[in-house]
């Protein structure tokens, strides 16, 4: 059975603390709904109903255009280890790119990774935590590297070239507003 609440508990935030993995759900009217995984120390939990989390660069910018259009987000963590459990937060979000006001003071709170390009600041309205008993085992081996290694590898200059041919429109042709 499904519990509701409005803000994240304590519990809550340490379970999903721990989670070497989440997903991000986002959605654009009339067009397509995306799901991405993320980790790599990229999520921050800084109130009862506020989370921001760091959008590295990669193969597509979805998130980021539809944010812009409505702003809905849902984040995801399943327990793959221990008790079982599914979390759930929804809510209205903002794109922060690194041209604007507030990137500098975010930025600050998580580690430098090369190719960072975004900061999703997500206001959560709804929190649902629920069973999870279908969620199967895995086990946490590592985190990758090649994410990190190509943006590396790319520099400034060249993560700013690839944003430009690959991260500055969703597959529906709205911009992300990343160049």
């Amino acid at each position: 059975m499904s519990q509701r609440y409005f803000e994240i508990r304590k519990e809550l935030k340490d379970f999903a603390m721990k989670q070497e993995i989440f997903f991000v759900a986002t959605a654009s009217r009339g067009g397509r709904v995306n799901i991405s995984p993320k980790g790599m120390d990229t999520l921050r939990i800084l109130g009862s109903n506020q989370v921001i989390w760091l959008n590295l660069t990669g193969s597509g910018n979805e998130t980021s255009a539809h944010v812009q259009e409505n702003g809905i987000m849902t984040l995801m963590f399943c327990a793959f280890e221990g008790k079982p459990m599914i979390l759930r937060f929804y809510g209205k979000a903002k794109v922060i790119h690194p041209k604007d006001a507030e990137w500098p003071g975010l930025i600050q709170l998580f580690p430098k990774i090369a190719g960072s390009r975004q900061i999703f600041d997500l206001s959560i309205d709804l929190v649902q935590r629920s069973c999870g008993m279908g969620v199967p085992f895995f086990d946490f081996v590592a985190d990758r590297r090649d994410l990190k290694e190509v943006a590396e590898k790319k520099g400034e200059e060249g993560i700013r070239k690839y944003w430009k041919k690959k991260n500055a429109f969703s597959l529906d042709g709205k911009s992300t507003n990343i160049v």
